[in-house]
């Protein structure tokens, strides 16, 4: 079941929209606060990225596939079939950056390893979903 390249490649490509719709949120929200001065702590800053990025996540997909299905059908994709997939993809990018920096904080150091690691995460669970249901997001 793990060895069909074409399934990984659609898989790879569902996930790499998921990636960059989840990181315009959460990287916003991130930078935001890494520039102006508040009182929030990295806890709740993360939690507010995570919030933001499955927020613009779901935007950016139910606009790619609003042309196919139409809006409310497309949002209703958006949310039921990758909505775990972002999850778990927030969770990681937010724990390594943690883990990183000790901080949210956004740094070109840094960020190709939180990009990987939101990236590396939701895949298998994307690729699965995909050969067992045929369900995709995209």
């Amino acid at each position: 079941m793990w060895k069909c390249k074409h399934t990984w490649k659609k898989a790879s490509v569902n996930t790499l929209w998921c990636l960059i719709g989840c990181s315009i949120g959460d990287f916003g929200t991130i930078i935001y606060f890494q520039n102006i001065t508040h009182g929030y702590s990295t806890l709740e800053i993360m939690l507010l990225a995570i919030i933001n990025g499955l927020i613009t996540s779901i935007i950016l997909e139910t606009f790619i596939l609003c042309r196919q299905l139409g809006l409310i059908n497309a949002f209703r994709t958006a949310i039921g079939m990758s909505f775990v997939s972002m999850v778990g993809m927030e969770v990681a990018m937010n724990t390594t950056d943690f883990m990183l920096n000790g901080e949210a904080v956004i740094n070109l150091r840094s960020l190709p390893l939180i990009l990987a690691a939101g990236f590396l995460t939701p895949l298998p669970y994307n690729y699965w979903k995909l050969k067992k249901y045929g369900i995709s997001c995209h």
